[in-house]
């Protein structure tokens, strides 16, 4: 990788990169905002890109939010946002499976009533929703009630999740033809104060190893994310710039997709991470070093408003 990789975004280069893209695409806890604040100067930031004619994107691999739930957070932080901005995991799994996969039946979903409203939005019916207690002996659990109708397993963020529906979940997938579709495969969630709770990935992960089956993904840094966005507003990847606090899904997201990457320090990593894998030379792992980075998206301002 060339040492231009993973530069400071400062003075004149900003401008620069900012004049080589059309569109902006940015992550949100972490970016935007953290927990239930804006980051300071990042309304302000998604306002003067739209002033100077930048479109502008919302990209985040959280399931437990429709767009219509996100574009309210964002306007109640000031930010000037419309729910079509918005692309979450939850609204892009129910487009997978509709546009993808065709689906044509239901859903079991293990996830989150947002989940389910993206879904129906869609046309596609879901069951499973809600808790799902141990009833009957062992000897039972492999002959559970079935819905002769479910072709595809949908696996969310769930706060649920409990022993009966991963045996659910496994004695659908076993059956031939259903497909398994998980979210995204966060390992944890970070929370304000340095502390974390465990992510989708690891109710995804249980889930595919009881099923002994890959799941297909649709979250960052799936490039279905950004297929989302560019076929419903023909974006092209090479004017684009990704803005993330994650380097293994943000700016691999961005890799994977032909678009710029920035990483900005008010999330999850850290430029010496950054530098840590770029030296490695790993090339596997080179689609995480970011193009660029800033303290905050706030060090953008200055160029948006000279």
């Amino acid at each position: 990788m060339s040492g231009s990789k993973c530069a400071r975004l400062s003075g004149q280069l900003v401008r620069q990169v900012l004049d080589s893209v059309d569109c902006v695409l940015f992550d949100c806890d972490g970016v935007i905002w953290r927990g239930d604040k804006a980051i300071p100067g990042a309304p302000q930031v998604v306002k003067l890109l739209k002033q100077h004619g930048k479109r502008v994107f919302f990209v985040t691999n959280n399931s437990t939010k429709t767009r219509k739930m996100y574009a309210d957070k964002m306007s109640t932080l000031g930010f000037d946002v419309t729910e079509d901005e918005v692309f979450g995991t939850a609204y892009c799994s129910a487009v997978y499976l509709q546009t993808v996969c065709k689906l044509q039946g239901k859903v079991y979903l293990v996830g989150s009533d947002a989940m389910k409203q993206e879904l129906e939005a869609v046309g596609i019916q879901q069951t499973g929703l809600g808790p799902d207690h141990i009833s009957g002996k062992q000897t039972d659990w492999a002959r559970v009630a079935l819905d002769p109708e479910v072709k595809a397993v949908l696996v969310g963020f769930d706060e649920h999740f409990s022993y009966m529906k991963l045996n659910r979940a496994l004695q659908y997938i076993t059956r031939s033809e259903c497909l398994f579709v998980g979210t995204n495969r966060d390992s944890r969630l970070p929370l304000e104060g340095g502390t974390a709770v465990p992510g989708t990935g690891c109710l995804l992960q249980a889930v595919e190893t009881a099923a002994q089956r890959q799941a297909a993904t649709v979250g960052k840094p799936n490039r279905f994310m950004f297929d989302c966005v560019a076929s419903k507003f023909g974006v092209d990847p090479g004017r684009c710039l990704m803005v993330g606090d994650r380097l293994d899904t943000d700016i691999m997201l961005g890799s994977n997709c032909g678009l710029k990457t920035l990483l900005t320090l008010t999330g999850v990593s850290t430029v010496a991470e950054a530098e840590a894998i770029q030296k490695s030379g790993c090339a596997e792992r080179q689609g995480m070093v970011p193009d660029y980075y800033v303290e905050s998206i706030a060090d953008l301002l200055p160029a948006l408003q000279g």
